[in-house]
């Protein structure tokens, strides 16, 4: 039996559409049957072959949504049919020194789907047990892969902010993470502020959730936060070291400012801003599987929809030229099968 796929053979190659033989799962591992699959802007890793010691051809795609087609032996918990999703999280190795003290994403053999095995750009796609997230009835395959990373970087990195109800928390950055974020932020109660640039992005981000809008492009945005009290938390969407450095000082004493995306370049702050507000900033990994399996159950339970774009497998390389441009509003998704 054949399946198609989109594959890079090599660093900086051309998508090809090709067709391989749909893979048998080995223990502790399921086939996935692939519905829709996400283009995350992390998929570039493979695409240039930024990743160290990627091997080639691989097949990316870490946003995954389908159904358990077969299952390896040593696996439980899990049956065929399934609805399961797979995310950047792609397993752990449960004997390292974080795996032993429960900290599987920091696990230092963890793997990366579509990175270190291949992922969703595929009819089917081998997946580990471990890196299962049961996928809500109510949530549309469509929505659910963006949720597998988009989503579960922005969920749990705010509900790991140590912010509570009420509390400022601003969300910089309407785009493919930050229209989440903004959902989130609102949904789970705090009291929501959108720093985007230009005035054009309010309509949206007062839709999606914002109580306040602050537009950076025409004023100091650290200033206008300070005017509503400093921001407990500020959710650093947008990968622009500049514009995320200029917001410490909006921050509330105490205050963080969490990266839950990597900007290429050197963050500047002033260490005085940290130290004389007791003001930090950390970066956020996305989260296990259980972590994903949470945020779709949050995001069925209160909601939250990301705004996707629609290709089909076909039409890959187009589909990943519309992410990686920056035209896409706000997320591109493969549909693969229904």
């Amino acid at each position: 039996m054949k399946m198609k796929a989109a594959q890079i053979s090599k660093p900086g190659g051309d998508w090809e559409l090709v067709e391989r033989e749909i893979p048998e799962p080995g223990a502790g591992q399921v086939r996935v049957k692939v519905e829709a699959c996400g283009v995350c802007h992390s998929d570039v890793v493979v695409k240039e072959g930024m990743w160290p010691g990627l091997q080639f051809p691989r097949v990316p795609g870490h946003e995954v949504a389908g159904r358990i087609d077969a299952i390896g032996g040593n696996v439980t918990g899990w049956s065929k049919g399934q609805r399961v999703g797979v995310g950047w999280h792609g397993g752990h190795c449960f004997v390292c020194e974080q795996c032993r003290r429960g900290d599987f994403a920091m696990c230092v053999n963890r793997k990366v789907t579509g990175v270190d095995f291949d992922g969703g750009y595929a009819e089917y796609m081998i997946a580990p047990a471990a890196a299962l997230a049961l996928i809500p009835e109510e949530l549309p395959a469509e929505e659910a892969g963006p949720f597998m990373c988009a989503g579960v970087t922005v969920y749990n990195a705010l509900r790991n902010s140590g912010a509570r109800a009420g509390d400022v928390v601003a969300v910089h950055g309407i785009g493919g993470l930050g229209h989440l974020g903004v959902q989130y932020a609102r949904q789970m109660g705090f009291k929501t502020v959108a720093v985007g640039r230009g005035k054009d992005k309010e309509e949206l981000a007062k839709k999606l959730g914002a109580h306040h809008y602050i537009d950076s492009g025409s004023g100091d945005a650290a200033t206008e936060l300070q005017k509503l009290g400093g921001a407990n938390v500020i959710l650093a969407t947008a990968p622009n070291s500049q514009a995320i450095s200029a917001l410490v000082d909006g921050l509330a004493a105490g205050g963080k400012l969490v990266m839950p995306a990597a900007p290429t370049d050197p963050l500047t702050i002033n260490p005085m801003s940290l130290f004389l507000q007791r003001r930090s900033v950390l970066g956020w990994y996305s989260g296990t599987a259980k972590d994903s399996q949470d945020t779709l159950e949050f995001s069925a339970l209160t909601g939250v929809h990301p705004m996707i774009e629609k290709y089909p497998l076909s039409r890959v390389a187009e589909a990943y030229e519309q992410m990686h441009s920056g035209k896409v509003r706000f997320r591109v998704v493969l549909t693969i099968s229904s």
